[in-house]
């Protein structure tokens, strides 16, 4: 894949298992956002830490995040991205969490309330029927308000190792078509 991509991980940091890792061990090219902690998320440092890692690189990044991943490229493009000369090409965002859901694990710690801003930068949401951290009808309405394309692959779970996402070569089809549609 010839792109530059930026990976966004969501709460816990996608485990070995996680479509994400696989990803970036394939692509070597690829950087994760580092966190400093993965467990305890609080909004303000998770944007400073995703800004930081688009500042560092060279061009512009697709950021391709999962789960509370996409909440926190949300709030950047709300909160940092207005004032901030960063640009990026586009955001792929694998299952939004949903920070205000009751089933939402721990405590959302600024990410909520969700951001249903348009997004200034063309992005995918990918989101399954019975995702247990946020209601398909949940999905589609962070889909309309981000004004990104939807795609519904069905019975998926949250998208991730747990629930047998591991390698993903469907997501990375997907992936590859979104790049096909942005401008350098």
């Amino acid at each position: 894949m010839n792109c530059d991509i930026l990976i966004v991980a969501g709460l816990w940091n996608s485990g070995p298992q996680h479509w994400q890792t696989h990803w970036e061990r394939k692509y070597s090219k690829w950087e994760r956002v580092a966190h400093r902690d993965w467990n305890a998320p609080d909004r303000d440092e998770w944007v400073a830490e995703l800004d930081a890692a688009i500042a560092a690189c060279e061009g512009r990044p697709i950021l391709v995040a999962h789960s509370l991943g996409c909440m926190l490229v949300a709030q950047w493009a709300q909160w940092a991205h207005a004032g901030s000369p960063l640009k990026i090409a586009g955001a792929f965002l694998v299952a939004p969490s949903d920070v205000e859901a009751s089933s939402y694990p721990v405590p959302a710690n600024g990410f909520a309330p969700v951001p249903m801003d348009k997004l200034p930068f063309p992005s995918t949401v990918v989101a399954s029927t019975n995702d247990e951290y946020a209601a398909i009808e949940r999905s589609r309405a962070f889909a309309r308000a981000w004004g990104s394309r939807l795609i519904e692959i069905g019975d998926a779970g949250h998208i991730n190792g747990d629930t047998g996402y591991g390698p993903w070569p469907e997501g990375e089809q997907m992936l590859e078509e979104f790049c096909s549609t942005l401008h350098p």
